[in-house]
């Protein structure tokens, strides 16, 4: 989920230091890594809420699937007639403009219809990572404080780490044991980003119409 990983990035870097908060009182001088996103997504009230969000809004996401599907099977032969004329002697950017700019419009139109179909899925699923998210910073400190870690840092960031340094897991467990479960039917006037979160967005219930990009001409 790419989304995701943006939403819960924002929420570990709530305040700076939040993934080295408690160091000074640390007892033992330690170095650990964790990765806030997977401590997020592997807890127990998101995978409560996922199936839940499946479960409530499993016409949207259908319809959202029927219309991915049919909207690259719109797009497959306008994608095939440009590739065509992409490669014949003397095709320039001038001449195959007009196939992509078509291509390029109706995937513009596909991925739009495909984001309101799934808005209400997406909607709830921003919020109850919100919730989520809004009890990482305190967990982590916690898991800090229990495994007197000195340095966290996020896997990407250390060259070599044993397993054992990974405290993810401890990280999951406080969230499973902060936040055992979360609402996902925010209020009407709920905007992503309310709990502290910044750069908070809803993740995509759908993909992107299709993955069948007109090239750009030569």
């Amino acid at each position: 989920m790419k989304t995701l990983h943006h939403i819960l990035l924002a929420a570990a870097m709530i305040a700076p230091g939040a993934l080295v908060a408690g160091a000074a009182t640390a007892q033992v001088g330690g170095v650990a890594v964790a990765d806030p996103e997977a401590a997020v997504a592997n807890s127990k009230a998101w995978a409560t809420a996922r199936t839940q969000i499946q479960t409530t809004y499993k016409a949207q996401i259908d319809q959202a699937n029927a219309r991915r599907q049919a909207i690259s099977n719109e797009l497959q032969p306008l994608v095939t007639a440009y590739q065509t004329a992409a490669a014949a002697p003397g095709a320039t950017e001038a001449s195959l403009r007009t196939q992509a700019t078509a291509i390029q419009t109706r995937e513009q139109a596909g991925n739009a219809e495909l984001q309101r179909l799934t808005a209400p899925a997406s909607r709830a699923q921003a919020y109850a990572l919100e919730q989520i998210s809004a009890k990482l910073p305190d967990a982590v400190n916690a898991a800090v404080r229990a495994k007197s870690v000195s340095l966290l840092l996020r896997p990407n960031a250390a060259l070599f780490a044993q397993p054992t340094a990974d405290i993810t897991a401890a990280i999951t467990a406080e969230l499973d044991r902060t936040v055992p479960s979360v609402g996902i039917t925010p209020p009407a006037n709920w905007q992503p980003g309310q709990q502290g979160q910044q750069g908070a967005a809803a993740p995509a219930a759908a993909a992107p119409a299709t993955n069948n990009r007109a090239p750009t001409g030569r």
